[in-house]
């Protein structure tokens, strides 16, 4: 399944559409710690699959949607015999679109919808993927474009399942249930676009219209974390990407990630990703 892996990165290679790769998995084999930029979905189709994130076993079932969102490290494992479908999908291709790229925070470290929690909007998303198989697999005019509505349809409906505004902000009317989460929606991206920058609450708070401690409250209610720890997740996520390459120390990797000190920045590292910056380092190296 994997055909280009340099060290434990991933290449995907999309195929028949730019961006998008889709096919039936059938192969009981186990595939080793990696990761890619493209979002991944995984749903089985027959007996059940597992992936592991930082150690963790999660096995899910027949019809159950799993999502790895893009630069995670996760291995796979497979039953003796089964069948799952598997898309990976560049996910840059949409994030131009408003609010896509706030919706991608919300499925980290990874995201399950099972049938028996989520029955609706797993067959809601079921639908999307069903029509997303048969127009990869049967080629018409505006395909491409068909696949790729299909996808924003998907995490539209994925989005607002996630961002609902009475489960976020109950209490308050819905005319400012709509305006909170447009306001934290847009702190989240600006934190995305400047977490290298030395970005303070009070800042976060005056460009929401907030108190500090009104938004400090309000934050956590949105994102279910508070805004340091979601800012800190940027910032990892950020140096991951700075430490694939080669002629980068990890003290330079450290202070372009928007880490003060190169000690906080190898704990704070090592704690989200269950390896130091040079571990992670050495995995991505070429093998000779």
């Amino acid at each position: 399944m994997i055909k280009i892996l340099n060290g434990i990165h991933e290449t995907v290679a999309y195929d028949a559409l730019s961006g998008l790769k889709l096919y039936h998995n059938k192969e009981a084999e186990n595939y080793p710690i990696h990761w890619h930029t493209a979002l991944e979905i995984i749903m089985p189709i027959k007996e059940e699959y597992t992936v592991i994130i930082d150690g963790v076993p999660h096995t899910f079932s027949e019809g159950d949607i799993w999502i790895t969102p893009p630069g995670t490290l996760h291995a796979l494992t497979a039953p003796p015999a089964g069948e799952r479908l598997i898309l990976l999908f560049d996910y840059s291709l949409i994030c131009n679109v408003n609010a896509m790229d706030s919706l991608l925070h919300t499925l980290l470290p990874y995201t399950l919808i099972t049938r028996t929690e989520y029955p609706d909007l797993n067959g809601r998303l079921q639908f999307y993927l069903n029509e997303v198989t048969r127009e990869y697999e049967n080629p018409m005019p505006f395909t491409e474009a068909c696949v790729y509505s299909l996808m924003i349809r998907f995490f539209v409906t994925l989005g607002r399942a996630n961002f609902n505004a009475n489960t976020k902000f109950p209490g308050i009317t819905r005319n400012k249930q709509h305006e909170y989460v447009e306001k934290f929606m847009n702190v989240c991206n600006y934190i995305t676009d400047h977490c290298t920058e030395n970005v303070t609450v009070e800042q976060l708070a005056d460009l929401a219209g907030f108190s500090k401690f009104h938004f400090a409250r309000l934050f956590k209610q949105f994102s279910n974390m508070s805004c340091y720890e979601y800012l800190t997740q940027k910032r990892i996520a950020h140096a991951e990407k700075l430490l694939i390459e080669p002629n980068l120390s990890i003290t330079e990797v450290a202070m372009r990630s928007g880490f003060n000190s190169l000690s906080t920045f190898n704990r704070i590292f090592k704690a989200a990703k269950n390896c130091t910056p040079s571990e992670y380092k050495n995995l991505n190296k070429l093998e000779k």
